[in-house]
């Protein structure tokens, strides 16, 4: 594998926390290259059905995986989803969990139209912890942090935090 210049990050958590916020102004920050999963599968058709339960397209881990696979060697990528175990552990250089407290939680996905067990069932994932847990197992435990991204000032804690750490890791790398 060839040397990549910048880093690859994931941007992960359960929906409503932050991710795709947080990644659009990264990625304008720092000049890498944002990769909504949620979009990259509609824009491809990368799906394997149809969740009548939680009313939702499923996901085709695998293509979504060698649709990407290329772009994440050469470095620069910042990926957003709300799952991470899917992912080859060797694409990240960090992994960010983005956290939110319940309530706020609650009160982001109404407003997104969640309504009875899809609301519920994101809900608990955030109170289980399920996403960081997920992550921990998935990656080095050195590489996966938990952000607070509760409210503006979390996100724009939480970006300078990234752009710090995405320009040392390429002043270490370069």
């Amino acid at each position: 594998m060839k040397t990549k210049k910048q880093p690859n990050i994931l941007l992960t958590g359960t929906p409503g926390v932050g991710k795709t916020t947080l990644g659009k102004e990264l990625a304008q920050r720092t000049g890498l290259t944002y990769v909504n999963i949620g979009d990259l599968a509609q824009e491809g058709q990368l799906f394997d059905g149809y969740d009548e339960e939680y009313q939702c397209p499923i996901l085709d881990e695998d293509r979504v995986v060698d649709e990407l696979d290329e772009k994440m060697s050469e470095g620069g990528v910042i990926v957003d989803y709300h799952g991470c175990d899917l992912f080859p552990e060797r694409w990240f250089d960090i992994v960010f969990v983005l956290r939110t407290d319940n309530t706020q939680l609650y009160t982001r996905l109404e407003a997104r139209g969640y309504t009875g067990k899809k609301l519920q069932d994101n809900v608990q994932c955030e109170i289980f912890q399920t996403i960081y847990e997920e992550a921990m197992e998935a990656y080095s435990k050195e590489i996966v942090h938990q952000l607070p991204s509760n409210t503006p000032e979390d996100m724009e804690h939480n970006l300078e935090q990234i752009v710090h750490w995405t320009e040392q890791w390429m002043k270490d790398h370069n």
